[in-house]
């Protein structure tokens, strides 16, 4: 009996048949939902969709061949992300040959194992200045260079990989989702809905806040469990190997220097992390010129570190080598996009969810506008991009249906929560991939966080209503 259970055991599979499996999905839908199109007009410089423009066209269904240039396709889109990453990983690999980092994380272990004031912040602290990151400038794909340096702190410190990737994951994902004054969401949704740009602000901090709290308690609560029964964790045999193969059991007991050599190089370090957020705030900043100042970082490290110049250059080619996988998960992610896209049944769908908002109540309706851009987030999960798609279609829905367009942009906000489970994210499969944990076991921990989080976006668009929040 019990070999018949083991033998019928489901099992979820990996990362990569999981997506491709995706894939399949879409491409057999794009069979089944008719192509539709809305026109695009430029209307302050941004393409938007023309209200009540939409037409069905003819049927592109994606065939078999389709389905596998897709993924090629979704490497080039997102060549991007993908240089990005082969390039965060070489720089950081070079950081790593210095022996700072090390140094860094038995320093913070003994202090974390000493100092009870460390222990209650040092995950607090953390998750709310990523989160400041995503409600403010934005930051999104941001958050995967430091995915390489907290999860091997969180495992130094008797966390799991998971702490470790939700940290900057969760934080500036819930951050970006409940933003008050992100231009990538709220100033293009708000520009594009006829609304003054950050306005509302008032109320969308209190969403912030409330959100931002709400991520800390699940990951505390989650940390109390953990320092009980550490088998609790998805990643537990993974962690446990990683310990062992890194030499963080005897990180405590570690004799590891701390010389001014390795103080130089976490400097460079940290007035790079400074002149990121300085770049994208003030300068305008995306992927080109961050993957350009984190090259120029991992050159300067290893020089510092002493390193000499085969020694780095090896090094950073290993680094990037590591990452391989990583950019091909990125690049299937984004195929899903590719598919859905080419078979053209992404405004189909959202001509086909449009009249679900209709109610006769406001609540009802933004909240059903919640539920539709929830759903639309799924094949655009680009904040920016499903404003622009959206919002034009949006914006005349909420007032039809008695809802203010400050409440319907909150909503389509909203949407985004669910970035953090979404395996259609090129940017959340690759910070998963980068910190080893497959989105399976990603996935069966989040959930609960995700439910949460869709409860309290609910919950959250009814004072709105109720006050005429304009």
């Amino acid at each position: 009996m019990n070999e018949a259970k083991k033998k019928f055991k489901f099992r979820v599979p990996n990362t990569y048949l999981l997506i491709f499996s995706l894939l399949v999905i879409i491409a057999g839908l794009t069979w089944i939902i008719p192509g539709g199109q809305y026109e695009r007009a430029i209307v302050n410089g941004k393409e938007v969709v023309v209200q009540n423009s939409f037409k069905y066209v003819q049927n592109n269904p994606q065939g078999f061949f389709a389905l596998f240039i897709a993924p090629l396709k979704g490497f080039v889109e997102a060549g991007l992300i993908i240089g990005f990453v082969l390039i965060v990983g070489g720089a950081f690999n070079v950081l790593a040959k210095t022996d700072a980092i090390n140094s860094l994380i038995t320093k913070l272990a003994k202090a974390h194992k000493s100092s009870a004031t460390l222990r209650t912040f040092f995950i607090p602290v953390l998750i709310l200045m990523f989160s400041l990151g995503g409600a403010t400038f934005g930051m999104n794909e941001e958050i995967i260079p430091f995915v390489l340096i907290i999860v091997p702190i969180c495992l130094a410190l008797g966390y799991d990989s998971i702490v470790g990737v939700a940290i900057p994951l969760v934080g500036a994902h819930v951050g970006f989702a409940s933003a008050f004054l992100n231009p990538f969401n709220v100033g293009i949704a708000q520009g594009i809905a006829d609304v003054p740009l950050f306005s509302g602000i008032g109320y969308r901090v209190i969403c912030w806040a409330v959100s931002t709290t709400v991520a800390i308690l699940f990951l505390l609560y989650y940390v109390k469990k953990l320092s009980r029964k550490p088998e609790i964790s998805p990643m537990f045999a993974e962690d446990s190997d990683r310990r062992k193969n890194e030499n963080f059991d005897n990180i405590y007991n570690g004799n590891t220097s701390f010389s001014l050599r390795h103080k130089l190089v976490l400097l460079t370090f940290s007035l790079s992390l400074i002149m990121l957020v300085v770049g994208v705030v003030e300068l305008g900043w995306y992927i080109e010129e961050i993957a350009g100042m984190f090259f120029i970082m991992g050159i300067v490290v290893g020089i510092i570190g002493g390193l000499k110049s085969d020694v780095l250059i090896k090094s950073f080619i290993e680094g990037a080598k590591d990452l391989v996988g990583t950019a091909l998960i990125i690049a299937l992610a984004r195929a899903t996009l590719v598919i859905s896209r080419d078979g053209q049944i992404i405004d189909t769908v959202l001509y086909g969810l449009a009249p679900f908002i209709q109610s006769s109540s406001p609540i009802f309706a933004s909240q059903k506008m919640f539920a539709v851009q929830a759903i639309i987030n799924f094949f655009v999960h680009s904040g920016s991009g499903q404003a622009a798609l959206t919002m034009p279609i949006m914006a005349p829905l909420a007032d039809l249906a008695g809802v203010s367009r400050q409440t319907a942009i909150l909503a389509f906000q909203f949407g985004e929560y669910t970035n953090i489970i979404i395996p259609t994210s090129a940017v959340t499969m690759g910070a998963l991939s980068m910190a080893k944990v497959p989105w399976e076991k990603w996935a069966k921990w989040v959930i609960p966080l995700q439910i949460i989080l869709m409860l309290l976006g609910l919950l959250l668009l009814i004072p709105p209503n109720l006050m005429g929040w304009h």
